[in-house]
């Protein structure tokens, strides 16, 4: 049901597994910037990097959802492939 939503808005696998490799890299820009930034050290820089780092698996997985969905329902996917 969101993965039909999402598709109909216009959501394709492609822009899921965009984000996925943009949220690595931005992982490591936050943990690289609260690192040098903050004071609190490497625990919070840490944390940052964790938090952040949960959303690539997360955009993966929608990624092959919506890949599946686009799959199963293309008119000019045939049965044999």
């Amino acid at each position: 049901m969101i993965v039909k939503l999402l598709h109909e808005k216009g959501l394709k696998s492609e822009h899921a597994y965009a984000a996925a490799f943009a949220s690595i890299g931005l992982t490591v820009v936050s943990w690289c910037g609260s690192l040098k930034t903050e004071s609190a050290g490497t625990a919070r820089a840490d944390r940052w990097g964790i938090f952040v780092g949960e959303w690539a698996p997360t955009f993966f997985a929608l990624g092959l959802a919506l890949a599946n969905y686009e799959r199963d329902h293309n008119p000019l996917h045939s049965a044999t492939h």
